[in-house]
C-alpha cells in the first residue's frame, strides 16, 4: 500500500512539476508549484520527516508560493477575467471527483497517520525526536547559513515591492 502511495504521489509531483515549466500563464505556474510542494510533502511525510513535510507546507507552499502570487499580481503580468462559462457542468464534474477522490483515500491517508501513545522521553533518555535533531543543526551548525537566506529573503521581497510600484 505504502508504495501505491509513493507512485501516486511521485506522478502527481512530477506532473505538476511539469505543468509549472511547461504552462504560459503565471497564475497557473504558481498553482502547479503549490501542487508540486504539496507532493514533496506527503513524499517527506512517507519518509518519516513529518517536520521537514511541515515546513514545506507551511513555508514553501503557503508562505513563498503566496508571496509569488502577489508579486506576479502587483506586477500586472496579466489581465485576469473570467468570461462566463456556460459549460460549467464541468467544473462541477470535476468538483464531484475531487470529493470523491477524498472520500476513497481518505482510510489510506488514516491508516499512516502514527498513533503516539506515551512517547514523551526520561529526562536521562538520548532518544531524540526528529524535530529535536533538526533544531538543534539548524540552530548550532547552520545558523549563519539560515540567516542569511531570510535576509536573502527579505532583499528580495523589498525588491519586488519596489519594482511593483507605480511611479
Amino acid at each position: 500500500m505504502e508504495a501505491l502511495i509513493f507512485y501516486v504521489l511521485s506522478a502527481v509531483t512530477l506532473v505538476s512539476a511539469l505543468c509549472v515549466v511547461l504552462l504560459r500563464r503565471p497564475i497557473h505556474n504558481v498553482l502547479f508549484m503549490i501542487m508540486t510542494m504539496i507532493g514533496l510533502a506527503g513524499l517527506f511525510i512517507l519518509l518519516q520527516a513529518e517536520f521537514v513535510a511541515m515546513v514545506q507546507l507551511i513555508v514553501y507552499a503557503g508562505a513563498v508560493m503566496v508571496l509569488f502570487l502577489f508579486v506576479i499580481m502587483l506586477l500586472n503580468l496579466e489581465r485576469m477575467s473570467f468570461p462566463d462559462d456556460p459549460r460549467a457542468v464541468r467544473w462541477w464534474g470535476g468538483m464531484v471527483l475531487a470529493v470523491g477522490l477524498l472520500v476513497l483515500l481518505f482510510p489510506v491517508f488514516k491508516a499512516f497517520v502514527p498513533h503516539v501513545v506515551g512517547t514523551l522521553t526520561q529526562p536521562g533518555s538520548t532518544v531524540l525526536s526528529n524535530t529535536q535533531v533538526i533544531a538543534r543543526e539548524l540552530f548550532t551548525t547552520y545558523l549563519l547559513p539560515f540567516e542569511l537566506a531570510s535576509v536573502l529573503l527579505l532583499a528580495a521581497m523589498i525588491g519586488a515591492v519596489v519594482l511593483a510600484r507605480r511611479r
